[in-house]
């Protein structure tokens, strides 16, 4: 398979490399809005450049997009109209009305399509989702749910990035809906300014938390931050009538014990995201190789994404107005 890849920014050049590493991949043309940047991702991969992202897309077999945001739809859909599978990083655009522009197009095209929404493919989330599936934890009364950063990202991504509550927490949206089979129904959404002038400044928070209702009945909480001392901490507890699972407890979790004589966990905990998810990111890949062959359905399309945006515009909504914000008032918008 011949991959066109277009973004080697702050995930893309990872992404590369695992999409290099795919025994089925023979080629990869690699491209960046700075061509400079692309070349030298492309030597050290051993991989072809090419001066554009539209060159990307000539000669190729599918299309793997993690450039910046702002960039996703267009590109998007240019595969589409192309005819080319292809992978995007989260999110599929910077609004809802650009998200179902690209939705309407893929369909339009009938072209596979799979967006990065990693940790559907790590085996925590994974084994949450059996577990609720099979019944193990009775009725699920209710979740949490943390992903805080150990440093904020580079203070030029901050105004680009869409909030934490798009940027950040749409993977919580995303896990949240597919672990448990539900959708969300209401959120109340609130944040501050601890860090840098830059997030407020951007009309952002560095710290961050949410409520939302599904609509079963069921209760969710969300913490997020930018600032965690600890470590990258990505959490996630189910818990029902019959147990309680949790997700990212093990020995690099990011916390400490406050009891006496208790140990655990006695590892290191991971300060990024690559590395505390690089067996999902390897597993998505090679999902989406198989979704380019037509081998199997694309396990998170475009609409799954568009799903989970309306929760993040019904956060971010929410924290700006400071009140209980409705999923169906975002869709119906």
């Amino acid at each position: 398979m011949r991959v066109g890849f277009v973004g080697v920014g702050r995930i893309g050049a990872a992404h590369a490399q695992v999409v290099r590493d795919h025994p089925a991949v023979t080629a990869v043309k690699l491209a960046d809005a700075d061509p400079a940047r692309a070349g030298k991702v492309a030597d050290e991969l051993g991989v072809e450049a090419v001066a554009a992202p539209g060159d990307a897309f000539r000669d190729v077999d599918a299309v793997v997009i993690a450039a910046a945001t702002s960039a996703h739809a267009e590109l998007m859909i240019a595969a589409a109209e192309a005819g080319l599978p292809v992978f995007c990083e989260k999110p599929v655009a910077a609004d809802v009305a650009g998200t179902r522009a690209v939705l309407a197009a893929v369909e339009a095209a009938g072209v596979p399509t799979q967006i990065g929404f990693q940790r559907r493919f790590d085996a925590g989330y994974a084994a949450a989702r059996d577990a609720v599936r099979a019944g193990a934890l009775g009725e699920v009364r209710r979740l949490h749910l943390i992903t805080a950063d150990a440093e904020p990202p580079h203070p030029s991504y901050v105004p680009t990035s869409g909030g934490i509550f798009r940027d950040c927490h749409i993977h919580d949206f995303d896990i949240l809906r597919w672990v448990t089979g539900r959708e969300v129904a209401t959120v109340y959404a609130t944040g501050a300014n601890r860090g840098a002038e830059v997030f407020a400044a951007s009309g952002d928070v560095d710290e961050s938390a949410a409520v939302l209702t599904l609509d079963d009945g069921t209760l969710a909480t969300l913490q997020g931050s930018r600032y965690n001392g600890a470590g990258y901490d990505v959490r996630m507890e189910v818990a029902g009538t019959a147990g309680t699972h949790v997700v990212g407890l093990d020995d690099q979790a990011a916390l400490t014990s406050a009891e006496p004589g208790v140990a655990f966990p006695e590892g290191t905990p991971f300060r990024e995201f690559w590395s505390r998810f690089l067996p999902a990111y390897q597993a998505e890949i090679a999902a989406f190789v198989d979704v380019a062959r037509g081998e199997r359905e694309s396990p998170c399309t475009v609409a799954d994404a568009l799903e989970s945006f309306y929760v993040a515009e019904a956060a971010t909504l929410s924290r700006r107005e400071g009140r209980v914000v409705t999923v169906s008032e975002v869709r119906e918008a």
